[in-house]
């Protein structure tokens, strides 16, 4: 069976996402979801028909997420550090309160698989309680699709 990675991210929002706080947020969704998408890896990200993951808010009104999945750890690794999205994502401070807890995970799907909401929250909530593990991990702790932890 062949595997894609999955990952979760949630923000909690400082705002509401058309006060003026979020505008440069905002202004920027556009172009770091069409950076992700033609990122080489990319396969799929969680949205509404009109292409808006902000309207989703399984994790509460002021929680935003981000669904997506990729070919690799490598792929989403070069995306979320070695590309545009870096520098909003350095401005993360700005926007969304500081979460204590993991707000982050990765973990791995047969390939074709859409990850739900419901999935994904509960892969974050294995990681919160049990810490990284083949079910739930991390850039820094990650796992190999046959349950093997892989270095970085």
């Amino acid at each position: 069976m062949h595997f894609h990675l999955a990952q979760l991210n949630i923000a909690e929002l400082k705002a509401p996402l058309d006060s003026p706080e979020l505008a440069d947020f905002v202004n920027n969704l556009d172009r770091i979801n069409a950076l992700a998408e033609s990122s080489p890896g990319f396969i799929w990200r969680l949205q509404t028909d009109d292409g808006d993951a902000t309207e989703l808010r399984p994790f509460g009104d002021d929680v935003i997420v981000n669904i997506s999945v990729w070919e690799s750890i490598d792929a989403l690794h070069n995306y979320v550090y070695r590309s545009a999205h870096t520098e909003i994502m350095k401005r993360r401070k700005e926007w969304f309160h500081r979460m204590v807890n993991a707000y982050s995970v990765l973990w791995w799907v047969p390939a074709g698989h859409q990850p739900t909401p419901a999935e994904a929250h509960e892969r974050l909530t294995w990681l919160r309680e049990k810490g990284p593990h083949a079910q739930a991990f991390t850039f820094k702790k990650r796992f190999d699709p046959s349950g093997e932890e892989s270095g970085i």
